[in-house]
């Protein structure tokens, strides 16, 4: 029943219910601050979003080929293991961002991925090589973050402390739109190809060919970032609250140096086809970008509420993708 057409279908359908969970859950990441400093109306902010994520997606595929082929051997699973992973994540994140907690698709997709491989075939179908650069990224994603907006804040601190606010604020308002729409180009490079080499994935596993054939046809690149733009335009607004305004108050300074140091981050690891969290990176720079001014400036009690949600989401996703392939498989 698995290997048939229909059943692709309904795989590409939860899939792209994946993206648009992205769309929800993960690229407000990249317009939170920018919105919450009142430089862009939200309105603008998701239409520059979606346009950027959409050029980014298109920049590069080394982060949809490490999820596509790099994570599990597709010589092996069936195509109903990519439906349970993708599930997973579907319905973890529609839980936490229901209470505006930002979580990680990335790190969700890639749990929920091993959890429905193991539950058809095994624990050797994981390929370590590939999970080495999920936990590699974990690390350079939370550290690289906070220490990076510290030191960024830091600079920029040593460069304005002569301005008035009013100058600062003239001068930062324009600078954060555009490290806004370097920050949503990284998310593509990013976050936005993770549901592209799923679907790539799953077209080479319907038709039988070997993983080392895997590639990355145009009209799957241009059919996910179209429905993670339209979702952030229709569900993005509590995660742009937890990240923008609850964890710190930020002023366009903070917005431009946590951005441009999440970006940057995410803009070198793609290139290296490091699947890095988006959710990940930004939290931690907007949680340095406040202990750099004091550590009582950041809510941490918002803070351990996200980091929380981050660690819960590999247990929690591979558990579901485990239990919903072991429900399909058994039932076909």
């Amino acid at each position: 029943m698995t290997d048939t057409f229909a059943f692709l279908v309904i795989t590409f359908i939860i899939v792209l219910g994946f993206e648009a969970v992205n769309g929800w859950t993960d690229a407000p990441n990249a317009i939170a601050t920018v919105v919450s400093t009142r430089v862009m109306a939200p309105a603008a902010a998701v239409a520059m979003a979606a346009f950027f994520n959409l050029v980014g997606a298109l920049s590069g595929t080394a982060v949809a080929t490490t999820i596509g082929k790099g994570i599990i051997d597709l010589d092996v699973v069936p195509l109903e293991v990519l439906a349970a992973g993708a599930l997973a994540v579907v319905i973890w994140s529609t839980f936490a961002w229901y209470f505006g907690l930002p979580t990680s698709e990335s790190h969700g997709l890639v749990a929920g991925l091993a959890g429905a491989a193991v539950a058809v075939a095994g624990t050797d179908v994981l390929l370590w090589d590939g999970w080495r650069d999920v936990f590699g990224g974990v690390g350079l994603a939370v550290t690289g973050g906070f220490l990076g907006g510290i030191i960024v804040m830091l600079a920029l601190f040593s460069l304005i402390r002569r301005l008035s606010p009013s100058a600062v604020r003239r001068i930062f308002s324009p600078l954060q739109i555009v490290s806004a729409a370097f920050m949503a180009w990284a998310h593509g490079t990013a976050d936005g190809q993770k549901s592209i080499g799923v679907l790539a994935a799953a077209i080479v596993i319907y038709e039988g060919k070997p993983a080392a054939e895997f590639e990355i046809p145009i009209w799957i690149i241009l059919l996910a970032a179209t429905v993670m733009g339209v979702s952030t335009a229709l569900g993005g607004w509590r995660i742009i609250r937890t990240l923008g305004m609850r964890l710190t108050h930020l002023e366009p300074v903070h917005g431009f140096a946590a951005e441009a140091t999440a970006a940057t981050t995410l803009a070198i690891t793609a290139r290296l086809g490091i699947p890095l969290s988006t959710t990940h990176t930004i939290g931690s720079s907007i949680m340095g970008v406040g202990a750099s001014k004091r550590l009582s400036a950041v809510r941490w009690g918002v803070g351990y509420n996200i980091v929380g949600a981050w660690i819960l989401t590999f247990p929690v996703c591979f558990g579901l993708g485990w239990l919903i392939a072991s429900i399909i498989h058994l039932a076909a």
